[in-house]
């Protein structure tokens, strides 16, 4: 564990940018994040907006276990990665998928504010017809359904081959009742629990209350690699390392956990900065041949230039970076 640097050398050595979207994914047309420099490299601080501060504070003891500590030894030197698609018309779809290059796995966003099942399964047809019979599919719904309709969204997705439901229903008691209900429906879609993971006081509860086939995990909500390692062997199911629209600084360390956890059955969800139309990387994080390989990062100068925030949002993030600080010296947590 690391000690907790003082608010002041974190802040002299941070850098606040915004970074546009290609498309908008999860109601964000613009990317924010905190990146700075620690001992032992970059660390990253993007919680979204909405988030208080007792969450934002794992997100900031990630980055600083980032910046300030040693990463878990690798057990693999490539992690495979999934295509991420948004909530766009069809006939985007293959435009979207030309920026995953060598991915043959495609998680599709899924039940969407404003659009219909009948929109889901176009979306999700194209992807099928982009990328042939052997691509495997997965889809996110974010909680978005209740088990009378992710029931339904399931029976009529299954015919395109899905690999997993990502977190169809928001609560575990849900999750748990949906899974249920498929066995005795004979649909075959296995559940993934992603915010009943990240934003769960108890990420373990899915596991006793076998609500999923299979977790996944995100670096910064976790408030760490080594945080995440530890949920991971405590549930006991099969891990999807995933992003939460993370720079190529954040990315990394997600990559860092992909290639440190004991076994990795599916590709992970971390392409997602070819969602951005730049980065702060001179070399992005953006996978090759469909695999990424572990390597820190080191923000470009002229990209940091470029991409800095307004100063109001520069002081906004700043003053919340502190708040978060101060949540943890004050509850003892050392990342």
């Amino acid at each position: 564990m690391t000690h907790l640097p003082p608010v002041a050398a974190l802040l002299e050595r941070a850098h606040v940018v915004s970074i546009p979207m290609r498309v908008r994914f999860r109601g964000v047309d613009v990317r924010e994040a905190v990146v700075f420099e620690g001992p032992s490299g970059w660390g990253e601080f993007a919680p979204f907006p909405e988030y208080d501060d007792a969450e934002s504070a794992r997100w900031l003891a990630a980055g600083i276990e980032e910046a300030y500590a040693a990463r878990p030894a690798p057990v693999r030197d490539v992690v495979p990665v999934n295509a991420t698609v948004p909530a766009v018309p069809p006939e985007d779809v293959p435009g979207v998928l030309s920026r995953f290059e060598g991915c043959m796995t495609a998680k599709v966003k899924v039940a969407e504010r404003g659009q219909t099942l009948r929109d889901d399964l176009d979306r999700i047809a194209a992807v099928r017809d982009a990328m042939g019979a052997r691509a495997r599919i997965r889809i996110d719904a974010n909680g978005a359904w209740d088990v009378e309709t992710a029931t339904e969204a399931l029976r009529r997705s299954a015919a395109y081959g899905i690999e997993y439901a990502e977190q169809p229903c928001a609560t575990v008691d849900e999750l748990a009742e949906l899974r249920r209900v498929l066995a005795r429906s004979a649909i075959e879609v296995p559940i993934a629990a992603d915010e009943s993971i990240r934003k769960a006081e108890d990420p373990l509860l899915v596991a006793r209350k076998e609500a999923a086939d299979l977790v996944v995990v995100k670096v910064a909500p976790l408030g760490g690699v080594t945080a995440a390692l530890q949920i991971v062997e405590a549930c006991g199911l099969p891990a999807v390392v995933s992003s939460a629209l993370d720079t190529s600084v954040g990315i990394s360390a997600g990559v860092a956990l992909a290639a440190a956890l004991p076994s990795l059955e599916h590709a992970c969800g971390l392409g997602t900065v070819g969602l951005f139309t730049t980065d702060v990387a001179a070399e992005p994080m953006r996978p090759r041949a469909g695999v990424l390989r572990p390597r820190r990062i080191t923000p470009d100068p002229e990209a940091l230039s470029v991409l800095a925030a307004s100063p109001e949002r520069q002081a906004w993030w700043r003053d919340r970076l502190a708040r978060c600080h101060r949540l943890l010296d004050r509850t003892g947590a050392r990342r």
